[in-house]
């Protein structure tokens, strides 16, 4: 059962910017031969589109697993989370960050959630994740590791 589920798509900026190396494929191109140069603007282009299409990652809370992009880890082993906006997401990114820390940040997305690690062997101390719905995401998080640890009570 899936409780939150967010991609963390491109800002729509990132599409118009890289709309630019069209303009540069044509310079570099169109002297040779004006239809290369557009075909292989286009293609360029679509393989920017591409990539940032496919490497929009997925935050995910599911009733036993927090997932975010490729790593994915027991509800059992978190913390309560926190969501920061605006000045304190800054901070959390920067002057708050701790090395050790695991992250899934984009620039793109400004609020982050804070997941504190309880487990000892593991070396980073929190997750640091974007989202554009921190609220959410920490709601989600607590009702599954309350539905967790009630399903644990149950079963011992």
């Amino acid at each position: 059962m899936v409780l939150y589920r967010e991609r963390l798509w491109a800002a729509p900026w990132l599409y118009i910017s890289t709309a630019l190396v069209i303009p540069a494929s044509l310079i570099v191109f169109a002297p040779i031969n004006f239809t290369a140069g557009v075909i292989v603007a286009i293609v360029l282009y679509a393989g920017c589109v591409g990539m940032l299409l496919a490497s929009a990652p997925l935050i995910e809370v599911s009733g036993d697993s927090l997932r975010a992009g490729r790593a994915s880890i027991p509800l059992q082993f978190i913390g309560e989370p926190h969501g920061y906006g605006a000045e304190d997401a800054v901070l959390e990114r920067g002057q708050r960050l701790d090395a050790r820390a695991w992250l899934l940040i984009r620039g793109w997305i400004k609020p982050v959630v804070k997941v504190p690690i309880l487990d000892a062997s593991d070396p980073a101390p929190y997750w640091l994740l974007s989202t554009r719905s921190p609220d959410r995401l920490v709601r989600a998080l607590g009702e599954a590791r309350r539905s967790s640890a009630k399903g644990d009570a149950d079963a011992a």
